[in-house]
């Protein structure tokens, strides 16, 4: 369990704001549909809620009416760029946004805009915090020291255990500025008993699928990292075995930026598995999808941290299969790590496709009350901490000792540090 000292940081003024409310300047290069956009949509009904202001810097995208329907002010500015000159011009950007808006805090959310962030809260001498909702690859010393940015932060905010780990391991930060705020579901709206029988049929008519089928859903964008191959070759296995009755479904969105899909698609023809693999459109009633899985896998072979898929899975009481980049053991529940008893999912070596066959096999081994129950048990442990009241008590937590405000430790009287879980 990692935790942090209410101390500001060095490199911040003594500013000592009183216990009124604050203003965060939210920095994420997109508002689409990744885990970091997502991401600052959350940060922004959190502070609103709380009686804050929330300023969010961005390109513009689907996200931008969700930002201002939850209180956030939206400002169109292109941090995505890696472009040294565009971050230096966004740094002067964020610099005079910052001093206009009286900002308490910048946070960066993404790692070309941590950049100019970084100059900005500098420059006005207000904390600069990071989240990390994955790991980042690094192929080498310039790739490292561009992702390093992300871990500079005077609070670094991590989605889960594993990730703050790989923080501390890469870059040696200190453990007191290291923070574990989970990502939050609404919990009501990914209610298994919310999702009506006809939703159900619909979606599987959708995807042209008969009743008996046993669909397995992998939810995400079509990424290299999300490990979407490793799920074809684990197919072209399973069939292999004389498996009967399942289908793959891909649902999840392929912004043209790779050619991984028509790598996908090759890989689906050499395997022979066109029958049991569904490339699917991006679903709106995400709710009936999970409804329609018989379980939900991530096949990551790059850190992810807390994929809101894997999340929303286990509050929709679906078993999950996850890779071990996929989610650590305090996202999904599974062996060794607690008894057979008390598992929400299965984990297997990542890009492994016979470990992931093997996974699938053993789930579908089971009989059905034991499926439904560690379905139920995920959604049992999603509701316990992955609802939004828990992240947002914890989110503030981090501002108020980022700011050094008074009372930050008031759940715990006495006491200098605080737990980040």
């Amino acid at each position: 369990m990692s935790s942090f000292s209410v101390s500001a940081s060095p490199a911040v003024k003594d500013r000592t704001p009183a216990r009124g409310p604050l203003t965060v300047l939210i920095v994420v290069p997109s508002l689409d549909v990744g885990a970091a956009d997502t991401g600052a949509v959350e940060l922004v009904r959190i502070l609103s809620q709380a009686g804050h202001r929330a300023i969010v810097a961005s390109s513009a995208g689907r996200l931008v009416a969700d930002v201002t329907a939850a209180g956030g002010e939206f400002f169109a500015l292109d941090v995505a760029s890696n472009n040294p000159l565009r971050i230096l011009r966004n740094a002067a950007t964020l610099t005079r946004l910052a001093r206009e808006r009286n900002c308490d805090a910048i946070h960066a959310l993404g790692r070309a805009g941590a950049w100019s962030a970084f100059v900005a809260a500098r420059a006005r001498g207000i904390p600069f915090l990071t989240s990390w909702f994955k790991g980042f690859r690094e192929q080498n010393f310039f790739k490292r020291c561009y992702n390093g940015i992300m871990a500079r932060g005077d609070r670094v905010i991590a989605v889960s255990e594993q990730l703050a780990q790989l923080v501390n391991d890469r870059y040696g930060t200190p453990w007191d500025r290291i923070a574990v705020v989970p990502c939050s579901i609404d919990i009501d709206l990914f209610d298994p008993a919310q999702v009506a029988r006809e939703r159900v049929e619909a979606i599987r008519h959708i995807w042209g699928i008969g009743r008996d089928t046993k669909v397995i859903l992998i939810v995400g964008r079509i990424l290299r990292r999300k490990g979407h191959h490793v799920v074809v070759r684990a197919a072209q296995r399973l069939k292999q075995m004389g498996m009967k009755d399942f289908l793959f479904v891909f649902v999840g969105e392929d912004r043209g930026r790779t050619h991984y899909t028509g790598e996908l698609w090759d890989l689906v023809l050499s395997t022979g598995t066109m029958d049991v693999i569904r490339m699917a459109a991006p679903v709106s009633d995400m709710q009936a999808a999970y409804a329609a899985a018989a379980a939900v896998v991530s096949a990551a072979v790059q850190p992810e941290g807390a994929q809101r898929a894997i999340l929303e899975a286990q509050a929709m009481a679906r078993p999950v299969i996850v890779s071990d980049l996929a989610a650590g053991t305090d996202v999904v529940l599974t062996l060794p790590a607690v008894p057979e008893g008390r598992i929400t999912g299965l984990r297997f070596d990542s890009g492994s496709d016979a470990a992931l066959a093997a996974a699938v096999l053993r789930l579908f081994a089971m009989p059905e009350p034991n499926r439904a129950a560690i379905g139920l048990r995920g959604r049992e442990w999603a509701i316990g901490h992955f609802n939004a009241s828990v992240a947002a008590e914890q989110m503030l937590r981090v501002y108020d000792a980022a700011l050094g405000r008074e009372a930050a430790s008031a759940g715990n009287p006495g006491s200098g540090r605080i737990s980040a879980i």
